[in-house]
């Protein structure tokens, strides 16, 4: 599936956001090894901490149905800034393979690809663990 696709997949995730505080729409698109995508949107809550990110939505979506290896995942919002990750969903994206492909896109249909490791140096991983 090309970026532009993938883009638009996720756009139409951003029309679903429940964002009543912030305002600010995000969608997010995933797509898995065997070509399957997932959405997601942004969910807001009045505790703030239980709000969760459009990528998180999509990933945790995605495994929950059982996929462990993904390709690439698109992000955009309303902006006519590039949308990025946070750094939360940054280190939860990691978990599955920092050579995956971040498609951040503007709402003028304009976007960059960066591989994850490029926005998350130095991760987190399971490695890390190992004794």
């Amino acid at each position: 599936m090309d970026e532009k696709t993938l883009i638009e997949n996720a756009k139409s995730a951003m029309d679903m956001a429940y964002v009543p505080y912030s305002h600010f729409k995000v969608g997010a698109a995933l797509l898995t090894d065997d070509g399957q995508v997932y959405t997601g949107c942004n969910i807001e809550n009045s505790a703030f901490g239980g709000t969760n990110c459009a990528e998180r939505t999509a990933l945790f979506k995605a495994v929950s149905e059982g996929h462990r290896k993904f390709k690439k995942i698109a992000i955009i919002s309303d902006s006519n800034n590039y949308t990025y990750p946070c750094g939360i969903c940054r280190q939860v994206l990691s978990e599955f393979g920092v050579d995956m492909d971040v498609i951040t896109a503007n709402n003028k249909g304009e976007y960059r690809v960066h591989k994850l490791c490029e926005l998350l140096p130095c991760a987190f991983t399971s490695e890390d663990m190992e004794r």
